[in-house]
C-alpha cells in the first residue's frame, strides 16, 4: 500500500472525467455508430484518428489499426458512462436506439441514475445515463448504500412520457453531454482503491465484497470511477494494439489542482510522462490515464 500520509489528501472537488481514446479494427464503422445511431458528432478527423462528442466537448478519440483484435479477461474497459443533462433527451436517445434497432444489454434504476447499456460496433460497453438530482441519491455520509447499489429496471413508458411533454425535434447530443464515469477491470480492488483514492485523492463512495466492486469519485459524486474485478482476480493488461481502451482522462479545474496530484504520484514513485493530451500515468493494473486541466 501506499504511503498512509497520502491518504487524507483530496482531489479537487471539480475535477470532472474527460475523453476516452479506444483503438478501433474499423475507424469508419465506429465513426458511424457514434454519429448516427447515437448522435454524436464528428468534431474532427486526422488520417487514421478521429475525434467525437457533443458541442465543442470530445466525448471519445478513435485511432485505428486495422489489425487490431479483442482481448479476453484482461484490465481495462467495462464501460464508459455518457451523462446526459435533462431526462427528456435520455429519452431521445432511447427512441433512437430503438428506431435503429441498436442492440442493448438492458437498463437499471440505480436510484442515482437512469442507465441503459449496450456495445458500441466494436464491443466497448456503453452507459448512456442520466442523473437523478443530488438530494434525491441514497448516500450517507459520502457513501453509497444499501451494499452494491440496489437496483431496477428503468420504467420506459414513463421515461416516453418526456416526449410526449416536449415533441420537439432531437437534433444530436446536446453540448452539455459529459464523460460521467469510466467503469474498468481491474486486477485487484486493493492496489486499486489505493490508487485512485490514497495518490490521485479520490473518495471512496462504495465498497461492496458482494459485489466486488469498488466506486471512487470527487465532490460528493455518487462515482467517477468504477473499478471491479469481475473478470478474475489478476487479470491481465489487455495485449498493446488490442481494441479498446488506450486511455481515459481525467479533468482537473486547474493548473494547481493537477501540480497537487502530480506531487503525490512523484512522492510515490509513479513513472509520469508529458504528452500532447496530459501527463500521462499507468495505473496498477496497466491501464492509461491522461492528467490535465480544463483550460488544455
Amino acid at each position: 500500500m501506499s504511503d498512509a500520509s497520502l491518504a487524507p489528501v483530496r482531489i479537487d472537488a471539480a475535477t470532472q472525467m474527460g475523453p476516452v481514446h479506444y483503438t478501433a479494427a474499423n475507424l469508419e464503422r465506429q465513426i458511424a455508430f457514434y454519429r448516427d445511431r447515437l448522435g454524436f458528432q464528428l468534431l474532427r478527423r486526422d488520417g487514421d484518428t478521429a475525434a467525437l462528442g457533443a458541442g465543442t466537448r470530445e466525448l471519445v478519440r478513435l485511432t485505428e489499426v486495422r489489425d487490431a483484435r479483442p482481448a479476453r479477461r484482461t484490465t481495462g474497459l467495462y464501460h464508459t458512462a455518457f451523462l446526459v443533462p435533462s431526462r427528456w433527451e435520455l429519452a431521445q436517445l432511447v427512441r433512437r436506439i430503438a428506431e435503429t434497432r441498436t442492440p442493448i444489454q438492458g437498463h437499471s434504476n440505480h436510484h442515482t441514475h437512469l442507465a441503459f447499456y449496450l456495445p458500441d460496433a466494436e464491443g466497448n460497453g456503453i452507459e448512456l445515463a442520466w442523473d437523478f438530482p443530488r438530494e434525491a441519491w441514497p448516500m450517507r455520509d459520502g457513501h453509497l448504500y444499501p451494499d452494491g447499489m440496489e437496483r431496477a429496471g428503468v420504467d420506459i413508458d414513463d421515461l416516453f412520457l418526456e416526449l410526449e411533454r416536449d415533441p420537439s425535434p432531437w437534433a444530436g447530443l446536446s453540448a452539455e453531454t459529459t464523460v460521467g464515469h469510466v467503469h474498468l477491470h481491474t486486477a485487484t480492488l486493493d492496489t486499486a482503491q489505493d490508487f485512485y483514492q490514497n495518490i490521485l485523492g479520490f473518495d471512496t463512495t462504495l465498497r461492496s465484497e458482494s459485489f466486488a466492486a469498488v466506486f471512487v469519485s470527487a465532490g460528493g459524486y455518487h462515482h467517477h470511477l468504477g473499478l471491479n474485478v469481475w473478470n478474475g482476480v489478476g487479470a491481465p493488461p489487455a495485449p498493446p494494439g488490442s481494441i479498446g481502451l488506450r486511455y481515459f482522462t481525467i479533468t482537473l479545474p486547474t493548473a494547481a489542482a493537477l501540480q497537487a496530484v502530480t506531487e503525490r504520484l512523484d512522492r510515490a514513485g509513479i513513472a509520469m510522462a508529458e504528452t500532447a493530451e496530459g501527463l500521462g500515468v499507468t495505473d496498477p493494473a496497466g491501464i492509461g490515464v491522461r492528467l490535465t486541466t480544463a483550460s488544455a
